[in-house]
């Protein structure tokens, strides 16, 4: 049997048996340590293998489509946009997506940023437009910053008069209001909302959504605080009208009368958001002062509604 000891300065000392003990055992320990260290790696290495044959897994379930192998080349997405994108593309929802470093895109397009604002429109006109170019187009909104959108070509042409000579007709805005906008870039928060609700979003990725409440940056569409104005005073969740201001409500008790714009009779909010900037650029050209606005139900496509009233209010 071998004899345990240590050597200290060149002499050899030997060990009492308690010594003996914690020294077998101190061994046993970084043994054990080795062996556990081992396994963790190799645990690790399935782990990464297993994420991988999943990654794999949905971006063959997802297909890209040629639109999207064009999108790679310019911008980073991974699957929580192709969830997203296969749920409600085409349609009213905006990605915020991080430039790649060689993208072709030219900066002026994005604002200088690291990150580009995309959308897959769902209207014929613009989809025929697209199949018959090579590269995106950078398609602003058809208003002069901060006041009304459109939502017909009479609309754009009431907007900029004669400063335009062609306006591509593809009829009135189906849903009314700016599409959705998602930011993809780091942690997800919705920056616009719009009518693919927060709940939909969470709803397809599995996970609880919120919508941004403090800009520090202008790094999506529509963060400006003042926006989507007509240019009257607007004073929100009011009870009734006042020295002949112009009264915005919502809901059947209301009845028809000169001052009274209702967004929906019905009570309807998809209704609503249909006509939002509609009656504002009504009672604009009616040459109205001011604006009273009812409450309107904080809830689906209400909260977009909200979210334009207030900045329209600014």
């Amino acid at each position: 049997m071998k004899k345990i000891g240590a050597i200290v300065k060149g002499k050899y000392y030997s060990l009492t048996d308690e010594q003996k003990e914690v020294l077998i055992v101190w061994r046993d320990l970084k043994a054990q340590k080795k062996k556990l260290s081992k396994k963790r790696k190799k645990a690790n290495i399935k782990l990464q293998a297993i994420k991988e044959k999943i990654e794999t897994i949905e971006r063959r379930q997802y297909k890209l489509k040629p639109s999207l192998k064009k999108l790679k080349k310019d911008v980073h997405i991974d699957n929580r946009f192709l969830k997203l994108y296969k749920k409600f593309s085409p349609g009213p929802l905006t990605f915020i997506l991080k430039k790649k470093r060689d993208s072709k895109i030219c900066p002026s397009a994005n604002a200088c940023l690291k990150m580009i604002a995309v959308r897959f429109p769902k209207h014929k006109i613009i989809k025929n437009l697209l199949k018959k170019l090579n590269f995106p187009l950078a398609i602003p909104s058809a208003n002069i910053s901060t006041k009304i959108s459109p939502i017909s070509a009479l609309d754009v042409i009431d907007e900029f008069g004669k400063n335009i000579n062609f306006v591509l007709d593809g009829g009135r805005s189906k849903i009314g209001l700016e599409s959705t906008v998602i930011n993809l870039c780091g942690n997800i928060k919705i920056m616009r909302p719009g009518a693919i609700s927060k709940k939909e979003i969470g709803k397809t990725l599995g996970k609880n959504i919120s919508i941004s409440k403090k800009v520090n940056k202008l790094n999506s569409p529509g963060l400006l605080k003042k926006h989507y104005s007509p240019g009257i005073p607007i004073r929100l969740n009011c009870k009734k009208a006042d020295n002949k201001a112009a009264f915005i409500v919502f809901g059947k008790k209301y009845k028809k009368g000169k001052y009274i714009f209702n967004l929906s009779p019905k009570g309807n909010l998809k209704e609503a958001g249909k006509n939002l900037y509609k009656i504002l650029r009504k009672v604009k050209n009616l040459n109205f002062k001011k604006i009273n606005v009812v409450k309107i139900p904080n809830r689906d496509i209400g909260i977009a509604i909200n979210d334009r009233l207030r900045k329209a209010a600014y």
